[in-house]
């Protein structure tokens, strides 16, 4: 008796074993996909500071740019 009780509860355990990790592999795929959006809305805020000031000298760098915000498309 006391043997198939514990069969009964590996069982069971195998179950909620394999539904924790299908949890993880879905949770893993949802950190990739989140974390290829935010790399590439990282490159588009990159590009877009280089847009706006190609030289890299900040000390010339103008703020609400018309020209530059129009040409990087942010108008």
């Amino acid at each position: 008796m006391f043997g198939q009780l514990l069969e009964l509860y590996r069982l069971v355990w195998m179950f909620q074993s394999h539904a924790e990790q299908r949890l993880a592999w879905k949770d893993s795929a949802q950190a990739r996909i989140a974390r290829t959006r935010a790399e590439a809305q990282a490159a588009a805020q990159l590009q877009a500071m280089l847009d706006a000031n190609p030289s890299g000298s900040l000390g010339h760098a103008k703020l609400n740019d018309p020209i530059s915000l129009d040409q990087s498309g942010l108008l």
